[in-house]
């Protein structure tokens, strides 16, 4: 037997799923168990995130608009090829796709 929700009736949730959103959110309301469960999630992704750009922003002490633009010409002080930078571009790359792309989400949730 599966739970079906009220304004999504083409979605079904197994029982065991539907009882874990209702522990998770402390709530017996499923459809408000869900959007308190992904809202949360959405929020400590974009924390995460944040922290972690933080990081590399406290590194090399500028965002990384600022830091590309340094390794493009060549004014990072540090050879922008070299191993280290070059993981920390990519990494940081990837932090500020992923953010753009949680707060997009967010945003689209709210």
């Amino acid at each position: 037997m599966s739970l079906v929700l009220k304004t999504m009736p083409e979605l079904t949730l197994p029982p065991k799923m539907g009882v874990m959103l209702t522990q998770l959110a402390d709530t017996s309301d499923l459809e408000t168990a869900l959007q308190i469960v992904i809202t949360d999630y959405l929020q400590l992704k974009l924390t995460v995130l944040h922290d972690r750009l933080g990081v590399f922003e406290a590194k090399w002490g500028m965002n990384f608009a600022q830091f590309a633009q340094a390794c493009e010409q060549d004014q990072l002080g540090e050879n922008p090829y070299a191993y280290a930078v070059e993981s920390d571009f990519w990494a940081w790359e990837e932090a500020e796709t992923l953010l753009h792309h949680y707060q997009m989400l967010y945003q689209r949730w709210l």
